[in-house]
């Protein structure tokens, strides 16, 4: 069994791939500052002896390098980031910091302490709009927003880094996730759980565009077992992979999904298209499938109804 860092262990994606890695034997060393992760988050974590948390900020000089050196894990995830389109474009210098500075202390605590493999937490943003659908890890990088720019400049660092200081990178371009623990009261959230909060409340909800936008909905257990994938499969050579589904979904047919479940709710409003979002979004999940063995298990339908239901299948299934 191997021992894995964890960056960003107390946020969505985070807290799933610390507990899928957990499931799996692994030891893991969880980071993270609780900007915006959730110490409740790894309520089931923290019960294990082969888990430790550790409170520090990655962006901060010196504070990943030392932890690193003192754990010497054979992986690292790097998943903390600012996660949000929106607040990129209205706090560049944030995401400036937290998106690609951070990035940039990742790569050299790999190169320092000789850590074999970095996992990469990318995003179809890199992508753009207009992108021929599927979307293929050769499509023309056009991305729209400084998120995206951070998410494709860290890509290149740190594959850079890899190959000239011999650790393997993974770079997992994760499309549109969702799943439990996603924060629905903060506007940068996924539509999903904004969605499933706000029918929860027996209230409307707001689609930004005509709804005919389409979407690559992930289940964030799938996007753990890909992580998971990454960072402990033999073998892997350093590469780039979609992690998505190849499905398509409308916001249109979403809000369809939810109100079927909750009839009583008001139809959905419709608001302009905000700035820095992308028309479509669907991924080829062809390369994923080959070079990780990955392929998404869980349909958008199945995914929304244990969200709703608020009783999601074992991680490991």
């Amino acid at each position: 069994m191997a021992k894995i860092l964890v960056t960003g262990a107390a946020g969505f994606i985070g807290s799933h791939t610390t507990d899928f890695l957990l499931a799996e034997g692994q030891t893991v060393v969880g980071v993270d500052n609780l900007r915006t992760g959730r110490r409740e988050n790894l309520d089931s974590a923290l019960q294990s002896p082969r888990f430790a948390l550790h409170l520090l900020d990655v962006a901060a000089p010196g504070a990943l390098a030392a932890l690193v050196a003192a754990e010497r894990p054979d992986a690292i995830v790097h998943l903390a980031a600012l996660v949000s389109v929106q607040e990129s474009m209205a706090n560049p210098a944030l995401n400036f910091s937290l998106n690609l500075h951070a990035t940039q202390l990742v790569a050299e605590a790999a190169r320092v302490t000789g850590v074999g493999r970095v996992v990469f937490a990318s995003s179809a943003a890199i992508y753009g709009d207009g992108a021929e659908q599927p979307i293929r890890e050769s499509a023309e990088k056009r991305p729209v927003s400084p998120y995206g720019a951070a998410k494709l400049a860290s890509e290149d660092l740190l594959l850079g880094h890899g190959a000239c200081y011999g650790f393997t990178v993974r770079c997992q371009r994760y499309f549109n996730v969702y799943g439990p623990r996603q924060d629905p009261a903060s506007p940068y959230s996924g539509v999903i759980s904004i969605f499933a909060r706000r029918y929860g409340e027996g209230k409307g909800v707001t689609i930004y565009g005509d709804g005919r936008q389409t979407r690559d909905f992930v289940a964030v257990r799938d996007v753990a077992r890909a992580n998971a994938l990454a960072a402990t499969r033999p073998g892997l050579v350093a590469g780039s992979v979609n992690i998505c589904t190849g499905r398509a979904t409308s916001l249109g047919e979403l809000a369809g999904i939810f109100s079927a479940r909750h009839p009583d709710v008001p139809a959905p409003a419709h608001a302009p298209a905000r700035p820095g979002d992308i028309r479509h979004s669907l991924g080829d999940p062809a390369a994923a499938a080959a070079e990780l063995g990955f392929t998404a298990r869980t349909t958008v339908a199945e995914g929304l109804a244990e969200l709703i239901a608020g009783s999601p299948v074992s991680l490991l299934s």
